[in-house]
């Protein structure tokens, strides 16, 4: 059974940092793009940031560009979200995705992933 499983949620005050982890298990994904999405009370599911199968190339939301940072570890099946200098605004569910297709470049859609972990909660206070 493919798991995606978040960790490294907490709650922080504003212009703190997180580091959230997903840890991939029941298949390899060293093949395949990743991503991560936040989705806030009442709000849909939105973008956070995208790495491709290689690591090589990266893409964020604007909101979040210069204060996240997407990486993965192909050799231990993980992508992780460093997350810094933190707003309440950031406050959301975050989920790790991983798309099924081979050699994605990554995506800022939802729909083009396959595999979706149960998220973890961030809560950033003023």
């Amino acid at each position: 059974q493919v798991q995606l499983v978040e960790s490294g949620g907490g709650s922080v005050q504003a212009g703190g940092s997180l580091r959230l982890s997903c840890a991939a298990s029941g298949r390899t994904f060293s093949r395949n793009a990743m991503g991560w999405f936040r989705q806030a009370p009442g709000k849909e599911r939105e973008f956070v940031a995208t790495i491709s199968w290689s690591g090589g190339r990266t893409y964020y939301a604007d909101d979040v560009k210069g204060r996240f940072t997407i990486s993965r570890d192909n050799a231990k099946n993980t992508v992780a979200l460093q997350m810094s200098s933190l707003k309440p605004e950031d406050t959301a569910g975050y989920y790790c995705a991983a798309q099924g297709r081979n050699y994605g470049m990554g995506s800022d859609g939802a729909f083009s992933y396959d595999y979706w972990g149960q998220g973890t909660q961030v809560t950033v206070s003023s």
